[in-house]
């Protein structure tokens, strides 16, 4: 699938409500490693974490113990707080890149959760020769003139952390003007995303793109854990282990694997 979710509006209330449900995902991890120690190993290539707003380096533990664990070389992006899009963090983003590219000899893939995809997409734009493949999570990577569709805290929360104007001070930045691109990206870029994420709507969590090259895939889950969630965290394995030149789009591997999936997304709230 690569066009974006036609769903409209802020996430529903229910969903809102029920984010805390990502306590749930993290207590099935445990349950999951050895299911997901059958996921494919990667080729040791680096990989670049970004975390959501609001977090740090300590809410990627999951995902950075479990890459390793498939054979990559994983950071963090080591800036401390996501604490909104800023010239500052951009700029330090893109040096980090060209500086991982240049001691591996190789390209870089990145994994942004939430904004740390606006993240993940900006770099690409502007090193998009260090970058070998983009995969957000839930991340906020389309926009449409109505602004933001996020719930009215979380916007709040944004005015008062990261700039009073909200997300539009920061998206009408020259920097920023490369986010609202996707399709000029000629590389591969996953979008993970859950109709009952509480924070991003599937319209802004989802891009129309390059069908040779851009995804859309559709997970059950909340916003808060996608990090920890089992399915997600095997997509993620399968899409860093896509052969570089090679890429293909998400099918889910024969097995239980194909069938949670298919049973999980065929129930997820609509």
């Amino acid at each position: 699938m690569t066009r974006r979710h036609a769903y409209t509006g802020r996430p529903r209330l229910l969903h809102q409500i029920i984010e805390p449900r990502a306590l749930l995902e993290i207590a099935s991890l445990p349950w999951s490693l050895p299911w997901l120690a059958r996921t494919p190993r990667g080729d040791g290539h680096p990989v670049l974490l970004l975390p959501g707003f609001m977090a740090d380096e300590g809410t990627l533990v999951a995902l950075k113990l479990f890459l390793e664990n498939r054979g990559y070389e994983v950071q963090t992006w080591g800036f401390g707080r996501n604490v909104g899009f800023s010239s500052k963090h951009a700029s330090a983003l893109e040096q980090k890149l060209r500086y991982m590219h240049y001691k591996s000899g190789r390209k870089v893939s990145l994994v942004g959760w939430s904004l740390g995809g606006m993240y993940a997409m900006y770099g690409a734009h502007v090193a998009t020769e260090c970058v070998r493949s983009v995969i957000t999570l839930g991340s906020p990577v389309s926009f449409d003139a109505g602004g933001s569709q996020s719930p009215p805290l979380i916007k709040a929360l944004y005015r008062l952390i990261a700039h009073p104007m909200g997300t539009k001070a920061h998206l009408t930045q020259s920097r920023a003007k490369y986010l609202r691109q996707p399709k000029a990206l000629p590389l591969p870029i996953s979008c993970i995303y859950s109709l009952a994420d509480g924070v991003v709507p599937p319209q802004e969590a989802t891009i129309d793109g390059n069908r040779a090259l851009h995804e859309n895939i559709r997970v059950a889950g909340s916003h808060l854990g996608l990090g920890f969630n089992p399915l997600v965290l095997w997509i993620v394995a399968d899409r860093l282990a896509q052969p570089e030149g090679g890429w293909q789009p998400f099918a889910p591997p024969p097995g239980f694997f194909a069938r949670l999936y298919r049973l999980t997304s065929r129930f997820a709230p609509a």
